[in-house]
């Protein structure tokens, strides 16, 4: 069995503000997980995703957004800093779980779980920088990953995603 196979809503992670992210919440919905940061290029992708949030929510999508600093230091913020900024700049409304290191020893184990998955490149293993995404189908597989550039609202994702919800 490869790390694909696995369900990677049973997995413990926290949300943001504290808690428990509670992600088996999720199971039957299809999730959108992305690790983002606050200070790099691809922020302004908040707004796509935000924008697949606002489209999607009501038919069983969530987008889950997973902090992140090891590229560059680009999200050096505090918890309360993180979800400010998103607020205020790009009104995200989607969830965040607490900042996590997704590649080397310190990768936390949703990342274990989903980076074994290749992209349509033939991409697996380390995640390449921030906004790399993952899609999640409603049983927990992961069922298909994209590249840092590849913009939320680009046509190859949102068939994915809408593949997904049909």
């Amino acid at each position: 069995m490869t790390t694909t196979d696995h369900n990677v809503l049973d997995v413990e992670i926290g949300a943001l503000t504290g808690g428990s992210a509670n992600l088996p919440q999720y199971a039957g919905k299809a999730v959108l997980i992305v690790n983002v940061a606050s200070k790099c290029g691809l922020t302004p992708q908040y707004t796509g995703l935000e924008k697949l949030q606002e489209r999607y929510a009501e038919q069983g999508f969530t987008v889950l957004g997973v902090p992140c600093n090891q590229f560059l230091g680009q999200e050096p913020g505090s918890a309360e800093e993180i979800a400010e900024f998103c607020s205020a700049t790009y009104g995200v409304t989607f969830p965040l779980t607490e900042k996590v290191e997704v590649n080397g020893e310190g990768r936390h184990p949703l990342y274990e779980r989903l980076v074994g998955f290749a992209d349509s490149e033939g991409h697996s293993g380390d995640i390449r920088w921030n906004f790399e995404k993952f899609l999640i189908a409603r049983d927990g597989r992961v069922v298909g990953r994209f590249s840092p550039q590849t913009e939320p609202e680009s046509a190859k994702l949102v068939s994915a995603i809408e593949a997904q919800l049909g």
